[in-house]
């Protein structure tokens, strides 16, 4: 027992402690002149790490090939969940992704068919024991496996997390040995898809508009439109992102300071301790917050990818990569729809953002890295 203790990556969870403080200071902000709604979002925060912490730090006892040999009832119950909260979820804010637990607890089974997925694809893709992936055996059935809980959480809908999705296939693909015709091929058939799909919508607006709004869902035309015709869309849909925009930059180098940010007290940013919290760290803490913030996260991808690389089962290596590729896009993924370079989507910012469900996937996720870190002896477990 004291030996796997001794392989937990103190790196990692130094800065997972230094995430935390911030994370902790950052909502009280983002939550503070709100009456008793948000109350005690910090403190709920705080637990939800500690809870956190005790789910990754055991799971250095927890064999995580033994997940490996039941990768198919893993996935089956992934799509089960996905299924079950599209048929009986909780409805918030236009989207049914929510089991209501309790009036102040929810899951979200998006969140958890992450790891899912990743433990699924790595148990496929490591059949090939490092072989180039072939295209009919191997390519082919990884997007059919990914292509029904994609389409699952597309229809809730939550394109936030069924794009993570994507990203999360692409990098284990990448590692999983593709060949490089079949990267362009992939390549072509998403920029392909990419035109066709800003043409189509484009040629065919009104339409799209009008069955968006009729189906209740016309908050996804005015994020899709505001990105691809910024200079068209409606002064109520270029809101977020004209306020975010501002509202870092007026942040500057050294930010307004702790709890002199304005945005979230004037209601300019919705949901500023969770989507939007990277706001209120650009505007409190300026450009040097931004910066430790970004540096803390390249330092916890760097020991993952090292991890990854001391890794003798390449089983292991492809969740670590997996996991990396879900941070990665992730982080992009949110600071970048804040500041424009990205659509706006429901995600949060790994271990930043408020979001018990969300933090412990991600809390798991670094247990599972600890796991494969702490079980890399040289004998292989029969799949």
């Amino acid at each position: 027992m004291l030996n796997k203790l001794k392989r937990l990556d103190w790196g990692i969870i130094i800065i997972l402690i230094l995430l935390m403080i911030i994370s902790f200071f950052v909502v009280r902000s983002a939550t503070i002149g709100f009456g008793s709604r948000y109350a005690n979002y910090d403190w709920k925060t705080l637990f939800f790490f500690g809870l956190g912490f005790v789910v990754a730090i055991g799971s250095v006892f927890f064999d995580y090939r033994l997940l490996l040999k039941g990768w198919v009832y893993l996935y089956g119950v992934g799509i089960a969940l996905l299924i079950g909260v599209y048929l009986f979820g909780a409805e918030i804010n236009g989207a049914k992704s929510w089991f209501r637990i309790t009036e102040a607890l929810l899951f979200q089974p998006a969140e958890f068919m992450k790891i899912l997925l990743i433990f699924t694809l790595a148990a496929v893709i490591g059949r090939r024991n490092g072989e180039p992936l072939t295209l009919t055996t191997d390519i082919v059935p990884i997007f059919a496996i990914s292509f029904l809980p994609f389409m699952l959480v597309m229809i809730q809908p939550d394109l936030g997390n069924a794009i993570i999705y994507l990203f999360i296939v692409l990098g284990m693909l990448w590692i999983g040995n593709v060949k490089y015709t079949h990267v362009l091929i992939g390549l072509a058939i998403v920029i392909g898809s990419l035109v066709l799909f800003v043409s189509l919508f484009n040629t065919f607006n009104d339409e799209i508009k009008q069955y968006l709004v009729e189906n209740k869902k016309v908050h996804w035309y005015q994020r899709i439109n505001t990105f691809i015709n910024p200079e068209n869309a409606s002064d109520d849909a270029k809101h977020q992102s004209e306020n975010s925009k501002a509202a870092i930059g007026s942040g500057g180098l050294t930010g307004d300071g702790y709890l002199q940010g304005q945005s979230k007290t004037r209601g300019l940013i919705p949901y500023p301790y969770s989507d939007s919290i990277f706001v209120v760290i650009g505007e409190e803490f300026g450009f040097q917050g931004a910066a430790v913030l970004l540096l803390l996260y390249f330092l916890l991808i760097y020991r993952m990818i090292i991890i990854a690389f001391q890794c003798y089962d390449r089983r292991g290596a492809y969740i670590i990569i997996g996991i990396v590729s879900m941070f990665v896009f992730q982080i992009f993924q949110n600071i970048g729809m804040m500041i424009g370079l990205m659509p706006i989507t429901g995600i949060t910012l790994p271990f930043i953002s408020y979001g018990g469900t969300s933090l412990l996937l991600n809390m798991l996720c670094i247990g599972v890295v600890f796991s494969i870190k702490a079980h890399q002896e040289k004998y292989e477990l029969a799949v």
